[in-house]
């Protein structure tokens, strides 16, 4: 569905099909990412006054946050980068310069439009490896000096029979007969001398192509490789793709999307709140949120495929937010982050609804690989009702994980059969409530022992 297509109520009920509860947040991501299109339609002189609504998620782990941003920006086709705020530090110090959040972005963008332009192409690129690959199994005929009138007959009956035979290997080709046959390609070499460059910025800074500075130099070398007709199919389609890709074009319209519809997602922004003490790897901190205030206040990055303004990025932050609270941010980062939402913990029967109701529920994922060995395998749903019940408890009484305690528990239950399976010849397995807690019970009980199994 595009993006001009879908409402508010529609976002939120693509995202129910993954994310279970967490309302609010839904709803206000989805505010979010319609503003992105109304932003579009709006007379342009108004339309770059219009900045995004950036977001605070706040919340333990396991809660969903992340899978709100990661789907939303799925729905919209949108470039989506997802980075922890942890992993950078001020300028100055070792480590990755923020700017590189829009670096990220912009290659996630230029992969998309490259993606979808060689689908756009992969007929045409089809056809011109056919040809190609005619070419490599029946060489054409070398050109021959002009004849009399008189022996013109016998070089037009070989070309015409040459011609025969190309079209018999042509209809061979598509029909799959030749797929098997070995045949040798010239494939590019990689041929790039590994280089040591001594730069106080990182290799990402320097906003260069060692291989575009080389490549005119150097000349670029093939080797050869033996493989199978299908094979060299693949690399001549790919090849023939890229022929007819303008990348000058790509490069303008990832520019273009970034800037106006790239979603960065910034986890862990509580582990840089607060001024933290003045030794130690925390020195840093308070100045990572300055290094981040132009970026997300708007500002232009320099890249490799030229500068990205990042006024119009939608910023969406989340963070446990245990030890420090959203006020230990710098004011004027707060104020880039104008709407805040509390996410709610997960209640047991948010856990039954997770195992169960998501498309990619984790019963349905267990269900379907056990399906690859020919087993069935069922859940009673008191078993499903314990199992939510195990994941609850242990949260409550040891590090509240959310739902990727699910995960460690449906792990442990399942431990035995995952492994015994292969070799035994059983078609179904049935996990009832009682065969739940005479897996699980001991590890519950012994709250030491869980603290490290579950």
């Amino acid at each position: 569905m595009e993006i001009e297509q879908l409402t508010p109520h529609q976002i939120v009920r693509e995202l129910d099909k993954y994310i279970i509860g967490q309302d609010r947040a839904k709803r206000m991501v989805a505010i979010a990412l319609r503003n992105r299109w109304r932003r579009q339609q709006v007379r342009p002189e108004l339309r770059e006054e219009i900045m995004p609504n950036n977001i605070i998620l706040i919340g333990p782990t396991g809660v969903g946050k992340t899978e709100i941003s990661r789907r939303l920006a799925k729905l919209s086709k949108a470039p989506f980068v997802k980075v922890e705020a942890s992993k950078f530090t001020e300028v100055g110090y070792v480590g990755r310069d923020v700017e590189a959040i829009i670096r990220d972005l912009l290659e996630i963008g230029v992969q998309m439009v490259r993606e979808e332009k060689t689908l756009a192409v992969e007929k045409k690129a089809h056809e011109h490896a056919i040809d190609r690959m005619l070419d490599t199994l029946l060489p054409p005929l070398s050109s021959h000096k002009p004849k009399p009138v008189g022996e013109m007959n016998e070089q037009d009956s070989l070309e015409l029979r040459h011609q025969r035979t190309r079209e018999k290997l042509r209809k061979q080709l598509i029909d799959g007969e030749l797929n098997n046959r070995q045949i040798e390609v010239d494939v590019p070499a990689d041929n790039m001398p590994m280089m040591q460059i001594f730069s106080p910025l990182g290799i990402e800074e320097m906003g260069l192509n060692i291989q575009e500075i080389f490549g005119g130099m150097m000349p670029k070398k093939v080797k050869k490789r033996k493989t199978t007709v299908s094979e060299a199919m693949k690399i001549f389609t790919q090849q023939e793709a890229q022929k007819l890709i303008d990348m000058e074009e790509v490069v303008r319209i990832a520019i273009h999307r970034v800037q106006n519809s790239g979603i960065v997602f910034l986890d862990e922004i509580d582990k840089i709140a607060g001024p933290g003490s003045k030794q130690g790897p925390d020195v840093s901190r308070e100045g990572v949120q300055r290094d981040l205030l132009p970026v997300v206040e708007g500002t232009s990055v320099v890249t490799k495929y030229g500068m990205v303004k990042t006024d119009h990025i939608l910023f969406i932050a989340s963070g446990a937010f245990h030890v420090s609270k959203p006020s230990d941010l710098i004011p004027e980062l707060q104020g880039r982050f104008p709407i805040r939402v509390e996410l709610d913990s997960l209640t047991e029967d948010d856990f039954v609804r997770i195992l169960t109701e998501p498309k990619n529920a984790l019963i349905a994922q267990y269900q379907a690989m056990l399906e690859t060995e020919g087993v069935k395998l069922t859940f009673t749903n008191g078993a499903i009702r314990e199992i939510a019940r195990i994941a609850f408890l242990v949260n409550s009484r040891t590090e509240n994980i959310g739902a990727r305690r699910l995960h460690t528990i449906m792990s442990t239950l399942l431990e035995e059969i995952l492994f015994d399976i292969p070799e035994k010849k059983i078609e179904k397995v049935g996990i009832d409530k009682k065969e739940v807690q005479n897996m699980l019970q001991s590890v519950v009980e012994d709250e030491d022992l869980s603290r490290y199994i579950l």
